[in-house]
């Protein structure tokens, strides 16, 4: 359940919202330790060529003051004494040979041709030799000599190193913690969706007393749960006002069409009664029987759709009830010329009220035996399906178009080639009210040719945890 609830949370708009705020948050700081980064090393590179360039002046000077001697004790001494750390000098002839300074070699393949150079060289200074990354400039004094100045830059790379990691580490920490900080939100704002969620679900399937909860932050989500609550308060209200109303409704109505029924059964009982009365007599005994069974349904419906919680909850074999049925109208199947079969899974159990699904099956199957043509074949089938109860009853009789189907669960809705019969219109719209209040989904297919009514039902508690092993 936590693997699927993760992978739930991953495809959530807060999730996406989240991880996308973060990489802006990581842009933002990479941008920012980069610029910072690319600034500094270029600061750092000219306050170098800075120094280089103000110490060839300096020698340069030097020359026209005092000439070469000057310029060669200049160097001997900035390198013996007072000279900056790292700094680098070599004074060399027309032909590169080395005439001072602290460089071994001529470090280039005759004149540099830029400016600014960056190479690797041996110092000389006491103690063991070692290799040195060097940037230096290069400038060619009135007698053919070549001065070169530089500046051994072993420890701006350190720095540059040091710099460059510091940066990378900045990255990253803020990369985590924007992603901690985005996914603890989504997962924040995903509870609170989930918890609403939830709540909805359970007063859809009928829990009226459920509210949504608030977390007590006074925040949107609170303010969204009390305005919602008020709204539910609202409706609960309204619903049992509603159902009194046609309890009370219910109660006037039954009893005047039970007396009425009862003088009719008492007028047609006397003697020596005319054809001529007894007729009519008859007739309306059949609308009143009619209006009964219309009113009760009407009541059903109404109950199911008021969103009252199932009375008799019972675990219920539902290929047993099926089976019970078929066996029940095999013989009006029979007598009408028609073949009437069931085939099901054994033990398919859901969760509900017996009466109310035996009430449901026998609709759907009274259809079928209504519109189902004389041979024709209707089938009862109960299979465990994705983790569900399905029921089908299907018939090979004129069927509905797509546009039909479509409107046959509302109330008083005659459609189509089934228009003709001498129903109310209601026995769809029933099976519809009693499949929502066992948080089922009643769905009509073609048959081709023919109807095929599918509802599915959640499976029973122990049968759900069987179907996923089965699946698994």
């Amino acid at each position: 359940m936590s693997k699927a609830w993760g992978r739930d949370l991953l495809h959530t708009t807060a999730f996406r919202m989240s991880m996308g705020y973060t990489l802006l948050v990581t842009l933002a700081v990479g941008l920012t330790l980069a610029s910072t980064y690319l600034l500094t090393q270029r600061i750092i590179r000219g306050n170098t060529d800075l120094i280089i360039d103000t110490e060839l002046n300096s020698l340069e000077n030097q020359y026209v003051r005092r000439g070469l001697p000057g310029v060669t004790r200049e160097i001997n001494v900035r390198i013996d004494s007072w000279g900056r750390i790292g700094a680098v000098y070599m004074l060399a002839s027309p032909t590169f040979d080395r005439l001072a300074g602290n460089v071994t070699n001529w470090p280039f393949d005759g004149a540099p041709a830029e400016r600014w150079s960056e190479f690797r060289i041996e110092s000389i200074e006491s103690g063991p030799r070692s290799v040195h990354p060097v940037r230096a400039a290069v400038r060619r004094l009135p007698n053919g000599d070549w001065l070169l100045v530089g500046t051994d830059m072993s420890q701006d790379r350190r720095y540059s190193r040091t710099f460059r990691t510091a940066t990378l580490w900045g990255i990253g920490l803020s990369v985590l913690v924007a992603a901690v900080a985005g996914f603890a939100f989504s997962f924040r704002l995903t509870r609170r969706v989930s918890d609403v969620t939830d709540t909805c679900v359970r007063i859809m399937a009928g829990e009226l007393g459920h509210r949504l909860p608030v977390g007590g932050a006074s925040d949107e989500f609170d303010a969204l749960a009390v305005s919602v609550n008020r709204v539910l308060d609202r409706l609960e209200e309204q619903t049992r006002t509603l159902r009194a109303t046609f309890d009370s409704v219910a109660h006037d109505l039954r009893a005047p069409l039970h007396r009425l029924r009862a003088r009719m059964d008492a007028a047609l009982r006397l003697p020596g009664l005319e054809p001529a009365v007894r007729e009519p007599v008859e007739a309306s005994l059949k609308e009143v029987d009619r209006l009964q069974r219309t009113l009760a349904t009407l009541l059903q419906i109404a109950l199911a759709e008021s969103g009252a919680p199932l009375a008799a909850v019972v675990p219920v074999d539902l290929s047993e009830l099926a089976g019970e049925l078929v066996e029940l109208f095999e013989p009006v199947a029979r007598e009408q010329g028609q073949t009437l079969a069931g085939r099901t899974d054994p033990g398919v159990t859901v969760e509900g009220n017996r009466q109310l699904l035996a009430q449901l099956i026998t609709n759907l199957v009274e259809n079928a035996l209504k519109f189902a043509p004389a041979g024709g074949r209707i089938e009862v089938d109960v299979h465990r399906r994705d983790g569900l109860a399905r029921l089908i009853v299907s018939d090979n009789g004129p069927g509905m178009a797509l546009a039909e189907r479509m409107r046959a669960g509302q109330p008083f809705v005659r459609v189509g080639h089934r228009a003709g019969g001498d129903g109310g219109g209601l026995g769809l719209s029933l099976v519809s009210a009693i499949a929502r209040l066992h948080r089922a989904e009643l769905r009509l297919e073609s048959n081709e040719p023919g109807l095929r009514a599918v509802v599915d039902f959640p499976l029973a508690a122990g049968q759900a945890v069987l179907s996923r092993s089965m699946s698994a």
